[in-house]
């Protein structure tokens, strides 16, 4: 499972949703659903325009937890 932890990096940069919207240049809507992980897939152009403002690496963003059965 993927569990994306955008509002973690963008607590620890002081920045808000609204911010990083504007500068990647996607809606508020796509990216707050990113973060609430409610997408099947991340365009990597997508991940490496965060990546970019947030100073940040996809793995910052990104984590793997095995699911359990």
């Amino acid at each position: 499972m993927i569990i994306i932890r955008l509002d973690r990096v963008l607590a620890d940069r002081k920045m808000r949703l609204n911010e990083l919207a504007a500068q990647v240049g996607i809606s508020n809507v796509n990216l707050s659903y990113l973060k609430t992980g409610k997408v099947k897939a991340v365009r990597f152009s997508t991940l490496d325009a965060i990546c970019k403002v947030l100073g940040c690496q996809p793995g910052d963003i990104l984590e793997y937890v095995e699911e359990k059965e």
